[in-house]
């Protein structure tokens, strides 16, 4: 039996979706007869990093189990595809950044769409049977009708969707839009009151500003333009989502994982991680991987970095710097802090924070000046320390917002 009947045999359908990747058991499909690895024991939506077989994939290089020149595995290459949804582009070129690795996926793999490096069209997703591609890896999240339209036409095609990417994983970035009042004020925004937009419509449309139109008819027929909605949401708040990746972007490292997870699965039939797994992150946080040295110290003010001397080896935030790692999940390696700028979260909560932005306002407000001869902090007090957080929304919720308790504004009278 082939890889790709095999794959067909693994994922069977119920109700027309994908069962559970956590249910896999697939035979060896290629050469390696070395047994299976044992699957890490790890819950639904936790992390995969402690104590794993997956850990030990965060050396870059060639994939472990895949041999250059070996060709496809049994039956086949399997396809995979990869969609670019809301996002900055990042996502996509920290694919590129796995350097030799992805030319090894491409010697099992058929890459049937990749925006930034392959010509699949959407027709030609189409055309496909259901469950045809093996895996679509998605970054980006769902802000207009296209974004939604591509990501289900994937989930339909895929056995396995990854949420690739903070934006996909937790809305990122973009969701920050859902503290505006909606589409229209973003769309009136900036196209009617940014200077080089007012200046425009004030020399050619004084009477009547020129916004984007969804649609439009001209000689050749109908132009369309995707239509903007008023909430950003996350990939599994659209679909169906198999897997996490987290990180702006994901670090070489933790696509390794995800890597190795499918090679090991194609090749030498290793079980997938279990279903609604976060794959690269671990259980503690951002500040266990940090090598800065904490004191504790009380704090009366909040900077930005280049506001004071920042000394190499303290902590961040016992220099008044505000920094999210105490309830970021770890996995990236502390990259950031490490180099003297603070964590702003994008890996995300750890598995026993479900709110990021209210976990790090606690963690900050535990610094805030109270002593033992006076145990309170008065509250013009904390009202002068939090003014000195020039963005409380952008920095407590600067990629989480659409898995926030917020989500996001409304207008009084409902909106």
């Amino acid at each position: 039996m082939g890889v790709v009947d095999k794959l067909k045999s693994v994922f069977k359908k119920k109700d027309g979706e994908a069962a559970p990747a956590a249910e896999a058991k697939a035979a060896p499909a290629a050469a390696p007869k070395a047994a299976p690895a044992a699957a890490p024991v790890v819950a639904a939506g936790e992390s995969t990093m402690d104590g794993s077989v997956y850990a030990k994939a965060s050396a870059l290089g060639p994939i472990p189990g895949y041999v250059p020149g070996l060709g496809a595995p049994e039956g086949g290459k399997i396809k995979v595809a990869l969609y670019w949804a809301a996002a900055c582009g990042g996502c996509d070129v920290s694919v590129l950044d796995s350097d030799e690795k992805i030319l090894n996926i491409g010697a099992m793999a058929d890459i049937v769409m990749w925006p930034i490096a392959a010509d699949g069209k959407e027709k030609d997703i189409e055309e496909m049977e259901d469950g045809a591609i093996t895996v679509s890896i998605i970054n980006g999240a769902v802000r207009n009708s296209e974004n939604e339209h591509m990501v289900k036409l994937l989930r339909k095609k895929s056995k396995l969707v990854v949420a690739y990417g903070t934006c996909a994983a937790f809305g990122g970035t973009p969701s920050l839009a859902n503290l505006t009042g909606g589409a229209q004020d973003i769309l009136d925004y900036v196209y009617t009151k940014t200077p080089t937009s007012a200046d425009f419509q004030a020399q050619y449309h004084a009477d009547k500003p020129v916004i984007p139109q969804t649609e439009i008819q001209v000689p050749e027929g109908t132009l369309t333009l995707p239509v903007l909605y008023d909430t950003v949401k996350s990939l599994d708040q659209v679909i169906d989502v198999d897997y996490y990746v987290p990180g702006c972007p994901p670090t070489q490292e933790t696509l390794a994982v995800l890597l190795d997870a499918v090679v090991g699965f194609v090749y030498k039939g290793e079980a997938l991680p279990p279903k609604g797994a976060t794959i690269g992150t671990t259980k503690k946080t951002l500040c266990e991987e940090c090598p800065r040295h904490k004191e504790n110290r009380r704090i009366d003010r909040i900077y930005e970095p280049h506001e004071v001397d920042v000394e190499p080896d303290l902590c961040l935030m016992d220099q008044g710097i505000l920094c999210l790692g105490a309830a970021t999940a770890g996995g990236c390696g502390a990259k950031c802090t490490r180099a003297g700028q603070p964590c702003r979260g994008c890996y995300g909560p750890t598995d026993a924070v479900s709110e990021l932005g209210a976990s790090v306002f606690t963690a900050v407000a535990s610094l805030f000046p109270v002593i033992e001869e006076d145990p309170t902090c008065k509250e013009d007090k904390i009202i002068e320390i939090m003014s000195s957080v020039k963005d409380p929304l952008g920095y407590f919720y600067a990629f989480s917002m659409s898995k926030s308790l917020i989500k996001r504004s409304v207008k009084e009278g409902g909106q």
